[in-house]
C-alpha cells in the first residue's frame, strides 16, 4: 500500500506535464497545418523551393 503513496502523485505529475506540453504546443502553432506538412514532403517542388512560412500567410482583415 505504501507504493500507492508514490505512484499516485507520480502519475498526477506526469499527467500535468503532458497537459502543460499540450497547451504549449497549442500556443506555439504546432498543430496549424499537419495535413499540409504531410503532403508537402511528397511534392517535387519541396526540393527546389523552400517552404513558405505559414505565419506569413495571414488573411487580410
Amino acid at each position: 500500500m505504501t507504493i500507492l503513496a508514490l505512484l499516485i502523485p507520480a502519475s498526477l505529475a506526469l499527467g500535468g506535464l503532458a497537459l502543460l506540453a499540450f497547451v504549449w504546443m497549442l500556443r506555439h502553432d504546432q498543430f496549424e497545418d499537419p495535413q499540409g506538412e504531410a503532403m508537402r514532403i511528397l511534392d517535387d517542388r519541396h526540393d527546389r523551393e523552400p517552404a513558405a512560412d505559414p505565419r506569413s500567410r495571414r488573411s487580410p482583415d
